[in-house]
C-alpha cells in the first residue's frame, strides 16, 4: 500500500500541466516549469507578441524552452515501476473459478464473462456460445488494436481543445484585467467630477453669501438712516409745540413736506438658490439607450380607426369629428371601434427606443401588441394576451394595460413618454422624460412580432412621435 501511494505521488509530481500525463520530451521553460515538448509547443502556437507560461502567467519575450533529461529519466522509472505493478497484480490475479475452484478455460461471447467448464453448462449460460480463452483474448486483442489510431485521434483533438481553453482561460483574465482597469478608470473620472463639481457648487455658495451679507449691509444702513430721520423729525415736532404761533406756522410747510416725502426702506427679503448635483450625460444608462437604440417610427394608415387624422410625415395622429369612412380603404388589420392605431414598423428581434409627446392629453394609451391583436375591440381590455401598455386613465390617474393592470404614481405628470424594448430579453419599459425616470417595465417572453401600439382616446389633442434626438457627448 506504501509503495502504490508514493508511486502515484510520484506520477502527479511527474506529470504535465497541460495534459495531466507524464512527462514526454520533458522540457523547462525560462520561468523554471516543465511541459511536454508537443504540449508546449502546441499551447505557444501562433503569431504571438509573447508567450505566457501556462502555470505562473509571466509572459516570455521569446518561444524558448530547454531539455531536461534527468526529469525524463524520473519518467521512464516510473513507467518501468507501472509495469512492475501491473505484472504483480496480473501474477497474484485468480485464475480459477471461485465458485467450482476450476481453472478458468472458457468465455462467454454473449456476457463478455470468463467461465470455468462447469460454469459454462450451467442455466445461465448453457446456450450461450463459449470458446477457449487463448482464441477470445487473441480476437478482442484485436478488435481493440483497431480502436488504438482513432483513439490517438481523439487524445490529439482533446489535447488540441484543452490547450485551446488554456489560451482561451488567459484572453478571458486578461479582458477581466482590462475591464477593472476601465472600470476604475471610470470611477476616478467621476471621483474627480464630484471634487470639482463639489467646490465649484461650495465657491458659489460662498458668493452668494457675501452678495446677501453685503445687501442687508446696504438694507441695515439705509434702516439706520430712516430712523434717525424718524428721530429728527419727532424732535421738531417737540420742539415746535412750546413755539410761537407765527414761528410754528412759518415752519409748517417745511415739516409737511418732509412728512410728506418720507419713505420707509423696502423690507429686504433674501432667497437662497437651489443647488443639486447633475450627473454629465455620459453616467446615464437612459441617454445610452437613446443614443444607441432610437429608431424613427411612423404611424400606420391602414390600421387606424377612420376618425383618426394622420398629419403628411405620419408623426402626428389626432381624433376628428367628421368620419373619413368613405375615403378609408378596406383593412383587415384597421381598428374599427376604438380609436387606436400601430406603427409601420413590427419587431421580433433586436433592442430599439422610440419616444411620444402626449402633452396635456386627460386620457391616452402607448405600448406594443402582437399582429393577432383584435381589431374590433369596443373597448380597450385592461387585461389582454399579446398586449402591454401603460396610459392615462383620468385627470390623475395612471395605469398598466395587458398581462396585468397596476396603477402608477408618477412624481411628475409626463408630458413626453419614452418606450424601450428588449425583444431577447423580453422587457418593455416606460420612461417618464420629464424628470427622467422609470415608470413601468413588464417582462415577458415575445414569441411573436409585436408592433408600437398608439390610442388617442376621443379627445382633439394629438399625439406626436417625437424625431431622433442627436446626443452629443455619449460614449456607446
Amino acid at each position: 500500500m506504501a509503495f502504490s501511494t508514493a508511486l502515484v505521488d510520484l506520477q502527479d509530481k511527474c506529470a504535465c500541466f497541460l495534459c495531466f500525463d507524464l512527462f514526454k520530451n520533458a522540457v523547462t521553460i525560462p520561468c523554471g516549469h516543465n511541459f511536454c515538448l508537443s504540449c508546449i509547443c502546441l499551447f505557444w502556437k501562433g503569431p504571438n507578441d509573447t508567450f505566457p507560461c501556462p502555470v505562473c502567467q509571466i509572459s516570455l519575450p521569446q518561444r524558448r524552452f530547454y531539455k531536461n533529461p534527468q526529469i525524463q529519466n524520473l519518467v521512464d522509472i516510473i513507467k518501468d515501476l507501472q509495469r512492475t505493478q501491473r505484472k504483480h497484480r496480473k501474477q497474484e490475479k485468480c485464475t480459477v473459478c471461485q465458485k467450482h475452484n476450476q481453472p478458468l478455460a472458457l468465455f462467454c461471447a454473449q456476457d463478455l464473462e470468463v467461465l470455468c467448464i462447469q460454469c459454462s453448462f450451467s442455466e445461465e449460460h448453457e446456450t450461450h456460445h463459449t470458446c477457449p480463452v487463448k482464441r477470445a483474448a487473441s480476437q478482442h486483442r484485436r478488435i481493440l488494436e483497431g480502436h488504438i489510431e482513432p483513439l490517438q485521434c481523439k487524445v490529439k483533438e482533446a489535447e488540441k481543445v484543452l490547450a485551446h481553453q488554456h489560451r482561451r482561460a488567459l484572453e478571458l483574465r486578461k479582458k477581466f484585467r482590462n475591464k477593472n482597469k476601465e472600470i476604475s478608470v471610470e470611477f476616478e473620472q467621476v471621483k474627480l467630477f464630484l471634487q470639482n463639481e463639489h467646490e465649484a457648487l461650495v465657491n458659489k455658495i460662498h458668493i452668494e453669501e457675501l452678495v446677501a451679507l453685503s445687501e442687508l449691509k446696504k438694507y441695515v444702513g439705509a434702516l439706520s438712516d430712516h430712523i434717525s430721520t424718524l428721530e429728527d423729525l419727532l424732535r421738531k415736532a417737540e420742539a415746535e409745540d412750546v413755539q410761537s404761533d407765527v414761528t410754528l406756522l412759518t415752519c409748517v410747510p417745511r415739516t409737511y413736506h418732509s412728512l410728506k416725502h418720507l419713505r420707509r426702506p423696502e423690507p429686504w427679503s433674501f432667497r437662497a438658490k437651489q443647488y443639486g448635483l447633475s450627473l454629465p450625460p455620459q453616467y446615464s444608462g437612459l441617454d445610452r439607450i437613446i443614443k444607441q437604440f432610437q429608431i424613427d417610427v411612423t404611424f400606420d394608415l391602414d390600421t387606424a380607426h377612420p376618425q383618426l387624422v394622420i398629419s403628411k410625415d405620419g408623426k402626428s395622429v389626432s381624433y376628428g369629428e367628421a368620419r373619413q369612412g368613405e375615403h378609408v380603404r378596406v383593412s383587415p388589420r384597421r381598428f374599427r371601434l376604438w380609436p387606436a392605431l400601430l406603427g409601420c414598423q413590427g419587431f421580433h428581434s433586436g433592442r430599439c427606443y422610440w419616444e411620444v409627446k402626449v402633452g396635456n392629453k386627460p386620457m391616452w394609451t402607448l405600448g406594443v401588441c402582437q399582429d393577432c391583436l383584435p381589431g374590433d375591440w369596443s373597448n380597450q381590455p385592461s387585461v389582454a394576451e399579446g398586449f402591454w401598455a401603460i396610459g392615462r386613465h383620468s385627470e390623475s390617474d395612471y395605469v398598466t394595460y395587458g398581462p396585468e393592470r397596476t396603477e402608477l404614481l408618477p412624481v411628475v405628470p409626463p408630458s413626453v413618454i419614452g418606450i424601450f424594448l428588449d425583444y431577447e430579453l423580453g422587457e418593455l419599459s416606460f420612461y417618464n422624460m420629464n424628470d427622467r425616470s422609470l415608470l413601468y417595465t413588464f417582462s415577458n417572453s415575445f414569441t411573436s412580432t409585436v408592433w408600437p401600439y398608439f390610442c388617442t382616446e376621443t379627445d382633439s389633442e394629438p399625439l406626436k412621435i417625437s424625431g431622433i434626438v442627436q446626443t452629443k457627448g455619449l460614449s456607446s
